[in-house]
C-alpha cells in the first residue's frame, strides 16, 4: 500500500528529526478474538480462522505465490480437548498449570526423527520432569493450496506433553520447559551436522 493509499485512512505526524512520513510502509496483520466475557468458545477459534483466510498477506512471500512463512493462531492450552484426546491413548492429563504441552517440528527422517525425540527425552529426565507423552498432530497438505517449496520443506509435527515433578509451581515448571526447548534446541540444530536437523524446531 502506497503512502497515498495509507493516508486515506491514517494520519501520520509532521516530518521530524530522524523520522519522515515517506518512510511509512504498510505491514503484515495481526488479528485479535477474544469472548468478551471471558468464556472458552469454539466460536473465537472459527471466527480466527476466518480473519486468517481473508488475510491477503500471511507470512512473507517466497518464489512462488503459495509459498511463504506461514500463519497461525497463539490461545490458551486447550486443556478439556486434550484430556479428551490423550484419555484415548490412555494417558491420564494433570490439572492445568501440572503440565507443559508444545508442538514440535521433527525431521521427517524417521531414524533421525527418533533420535532427536530421544535427546529431548533425556533433557527432560535430566531436568528431573517426566515425559508424558508424544501425540503427532493432524495434518492435511493435500487439500490447501501448498506450493512445492513449502512442501519440500515440511516437517513433521507431534505435541509433546510434560508433567511438573512432584512439588512444582506452575512458575518453576514454565522456567524448566524454557530450558528444555534451549537445551534440545542447541544439541539438535547447532551441534548436529545432519542435512534435517533444522527442520527441528519447539514452538
Amino acid at each position: 500500500m502506497s503512502l497515498v493509499e495509507q493516508s486515506k485512512y491514517y494520519t501520520f505526524p509532521d516530518a521530524q528529526g530522524l523520522y519522515s512520513p515517506e518512510n511509512e510502509k504498510d505491514a503484515c496483520g495481526v488479528g485479535f478474538v477474544a469472548n468478551i466475557k471471558g468464556k472458552r468458545d469454539r466460536q473465537i477459534i472459527d471466527d480466527a480462522d476466518r480473519i486468517l483466510r481473508h488475510m491477503t498477506h500471511r507470512g512473507a512471500c517466497g518464489c512462488e505465490v503459495n509459498t511463504g512463512d506461514g500463519a497461525g493462531m497463539l490461545t490458551a492450552i486447550p486443556h478439556d480437548f486434550y484430556k479428551e484426546v490423550l484419555a484415548a491413548q490412555g494417558v491420564e492429563l494433570p490439572e492445568q498449570g501440572q503440565y507443559g504441552a508444545g508442538i514440535f517440528y521433527l525431521p521427517r527422517d524417521a531414524n533421525y526423527r527418533a533420535q532427536c525425540k530421544k535427546i529431548v527425552e533425556e533433557i527432560i529426565k535430566e531436568q528431573q520432569q517426566e515425559l508424558l507423552c508424544w501425540r503427532p498432530l493432524p495434518t492435511d497438505s493435500t487439500t490447501a493450496n501448498i506450493g512445492p517449496s513449502a512442501l519440500k520443506a515440511e516437517p513433521i509435527m507431534e505435541v509433546l506433553f510434560i508433567k511438573a515433578a512432584a512439588g512444582v509451581d506452575q512458575e518453576t515448571l514454565e522456567r524448566q520447559l524454557f530450558v528444555i526447548k534451549k537445551q534440545a534446541s542447541h544439541k539438535i540444530r547447532e551441534a548436529s551436522n545432519h542435512p534435517e536437523a533444522l527442520m527441528f524446531y519447539a514452538c
